[in-house]
Parts: structure tokens; C-alpha cells; sequence
């Protein structure tokens, strides 16, 4: 991680740069915009849920005819075009507050437009990485960007509990709006050549509904790929089932400040530094396919410990469940997307990146919809531990395939 020829790679470099500001500022508003809806906008349980199912909700809707346009057209001005407009939906929030006018429909609508802009950047930026740098460089080039976004997990939540505390959470949301004004300038910056686009299905047969369903296809004929997105959709299920109450439960059953929690998450993700740092690593030491299964799980335990933080030793039990959890999702993570870049063709890359977001970002919106029905109707701590069973389940996946299998990259 600290060591390779990217870091000699100038090009690289301008995206790696420009996208670890963004996730900095994306951290911030991940911890301030749910804070806006508490604390300031009185929202209930259900609120929070439909807030963070509204931020996903392209997933499922969207994210194959994300797919589609990313192998049409060159991704870097789709990157671009999503970033300008995450940042004019996030500046509205700190503007609306200054006139006194924010509610709760103007949050679900900022929600919306900046989780439209999420599905066609994200389905870009991991089709745009191979192609920007050699596959042979892709483990390297992904535990970069993961190290960037650990370290974007460690100080932003910090700086998030910081701004929240002292100007407030409206106000906080507009350092995420700066952020993606840097990265737009950052992906300007880029001069290497994008390989022009190649929208034809392997038949030799093009068209909207033919490109579509041939990276449908590569995906669930693919047994590898299939499975890691079953396993990673189960686990987002789990974790916003989760999630979706955890914050309300931080602050109306725990009492603790947003600079307490921003404390929290910032120091627990010191194990995504070291997770970041070691996933190439662990895999090697152990095969990936065990690495893809105790990392997933661990997720899942890591989880238990926060209903617990109910009887006593609130902030060790908090800080050691996101210790956990950080470490895990990096090593994941960085070998799971490497993995799926580097035997898939690049011709069918926004394809494949788009149908198995659809699949595991899909069930995000759903996770965060029913934890706040739960936590509802039957209490925060019962959505919290059925959310972190769910997560658990995720092992199964794994279990069925990748972890007998020894893949090796193919060429495109």
C-alpha cells in the first residue's frame, strides 16, 4: 500500500487525491444529515429509516441503466455531471436552514438526487479504474482508494461531531458539498485518454435492452461473482436493518453528544487503516475465499456489541463494534471488487459493476425501510440484534462458493 508504481502514476494520483476529499466530506454528511432529521427536525424512527431507503432507492431503480450508459459513454464526464449535482442538492440543506425553512420532504428529496448521483459515479468510478490503470495493477490501485477512504472513516466522523457541536448539523453538510466541488476539478485535471466506449453485446447485437441484459447475464453465469453479490447484499441488508435505529439509539437511549459519536466512529476507524493495509496480505496468507468469509462474519459480530452498550461501558462497547466493523469492510471489500474487475472483459465492466450494485445496493433501501418499522413497533435493541442475525447470514454465500475457489485474473 505504501509502496508501487502508482505512486509515480500522476494521473492516478489526481483521482486518488480528488476522491479522498470527497470522501472526507461524504463522511461528514453521513453523520450530520441523519443528526439534521433528529435533532432538529424532531424525526421518528420510521423518518430515519425512509431518509437513508430514499439515499439508496436508485439502487434497485437505477442502477442497470447506470450500467448501461457507463459502457456506452466515457465514465470520467459521467463522474463529473454526479458530482456537481450531489453538491448543489447537499448546499440546499445549509441554505434552507438559513432562511428557516428546512423540513423533513426537502431532506428526502436531497436524499433522492444525491443517491441518483451515487449509483451513475460509483457504477463509472469502478468501470473507470481499469481503465485508467493496468489490471495488473488493480489490487494496489483499490487498497489506495480504500486507505484514502479509511482514513476518511477515522478523521470525518471526529471533524463531523466537531462541526455539528459548534455550528451546528445544517451547517456541518456543506464542508460534503465542498467536497464534491474538489473532486469535480480533481477528475477536470485528467489527461490520460479514456479508450473509447464499445456498447455492443457479444452477439455483435446492440441496443439499450441487449447491453442490458448481457451484463445481466455475465453476472449470474458467472459463479464467483453471483455469489460475492448475494453475500454482500445479505450483509446490506443486515447492516441498515441495523443501522437505520442505531443513531436514535446512540442519542435517546445512550444520551451521548454528536461529538461523542463523531469520536467514536472516527476512532474505531483505525482498524479500516489497518484493514486497508493488510487486505492484500491476509489474503495472501490465508486464500481469499477464507478471507471473504471471516471478514463478513466478523462484520455481523461486531454488530452484537452495541445493543449491549445499554447496561453499562456505552463508548468501549460502541468504539470496539466499529473497530471491528472498519477493520473487516476494507479487507472485503479491496479483495472482492479486485477480484470481480479483473475477470470481467472491459467492454461489459460498467455492466457487471452495475448489475451487482443493483443486487447488493438494492437491499440497502430495504434493510433501513424495515429497521425503522421495527424499531417502530417493537423497539430500537430488537431491530438492532435481528439486523445484525441478518448480516450473519452473509457467511452462507461464501461458504457455497468462492471459498473452494482459486481464481486467477484473466485478461480481458
Amino acid at each position: 500500500m505504501l509502496k508501487g508504481k502508482l505512486w509515480r502514476d500522476g494521473e492516478f494520483l489526481k483521482l486518488w487525491g480528488g476522491q479522498s476529499i470527497s470522501e472526507l466530506g461524504s463522511q461528514v454528511s453521513q453523520l450530520a444529515l441523519p443528526t439534521v432529521a433528529i435533532l432538529l427536525l424532531g424525526a421518528t424512527p420510521f423518518q430515519v429509516g425512509l431518509l437513508t431507503a430514499c439515499e439508496f432507492l436508485a439502487f434497485p431503480t437505477l442502477g442497470l441503466v447506470a450500467g448501461v450508459y457507463a459502457d456506452r459513454l466515457r465514465r470520467r464526464p459521467i463522474m463529473i455531471a454526479c458530482d456537481a449535482a450531489r453538491m448543489v442538492a447537499l448546499a440546499s440543506v445549509p441554505i434552507a436552514f438559513a432562511f428557516n425553512a428546512l423540513a423533513m420532504p426537502q431532506m428526502y428529496v436531497v436524499a433522492l438526487v444525491t443517491g441518483v448521483g451515487t449509483v451513475f459515479f460509483d457504477v463509472a468510478y469502478q468501470s473507470y479504474l481499469p481503465a485508467l490503470i493496468s489490471r495488473a495493477d488493480l489490487v494496489e490501485g483499490n487498497s489506495k482508494l480504500q486507505f484514502s477512504g479509511s482514513l476518511a472513516q477515522m478523521a470525518g466522523p471526529a471533524l463531523a461531531g466537531f462541526l455539528i457541536q459548534f455550528v451546528g448539523a445544517a451547517r456541518a453538510v456543506a464542508v460534503d458539498a465542498a467536497s464534491f466541488l474538489v473532486s469535480v476539478l480533481s477528475l477536470w485535471w485528467i489527461r490520460r485518454p479514456e479508450p473509447a466506449p464499445k456498447p455492443v453485446s457479444e452477439s455483435g447485437r446492440s441496443g439499450f435492452r441487449s447491453e442490458m441484459w448481457e451484463g445481466i447475464r455475465f453476472v449470474f453465469g458467472n459463479p464467483t461473482i453471483w455469489k460475492i453479490a448475494g453475500s454482500t447484499s445479505t450483509s446490506n441488508l443486515g447492516s441498515n436493518l441495523f443501522f437505520a435505529v442505531y443513531l436514535i439509539f446512540a442519542y435517546r437511549v445512550l444520551h451521548l453528544s454528536p461529538g461523542v459519536i463523531g469520536l467514536v466512529f472516527g476512532a474505531g476507524a483505525v482498524g479500516g487503516l489497518l484493514g486497508a493495509l493488510s487486505a492484500s496480505a491476509i489474503a495472501r496468507r490465508i486464500g481469499l475465499g477464507p478471507t471473504l468469509l471471516v471478514t463478513i462474519i466478523a462484520f455481523g459480530l461486531g454488530a452484537l456489541l452495541v445493543p449491549l452498550a445499554q447496561f453499562g461501558f456505552a463508548v468501549p462497547l460502541l468504539l470496539a463494534s466499529s473497530m471491528i466493523g472498519s477493520f473487516a469492510n476494507p479487507v472485503y471489500n479491496i479483495n472482492q471488487v479486485s477480484l470481480r474487475q479483473a475477470i470481467t472483459p472491459d467492454r461489459v465492466q460498467g455492466r457487471m459493476n452495475a448489475t451487482v450494485r443493483t443486487v447488493i445496493w438494492g437491499t440497502i433501501p430495504i434493510g433501513a425501510f424495515i429497521g425503522g418499522v421495527i424499531g417502530n413497533t417493537f423497539g430500537l435493541v430488537p431491530a438492532m440484534y435481528i439486523g445484525a442475525a441478518v448480516s450473519l447470514l452473509a457467511g452462507v454465500w461464501i461458504l457455497l462458493g468462492p471459498v473452494r475457489l482459486k481464481v486467477q485474473p484473466q485478461p480481458a
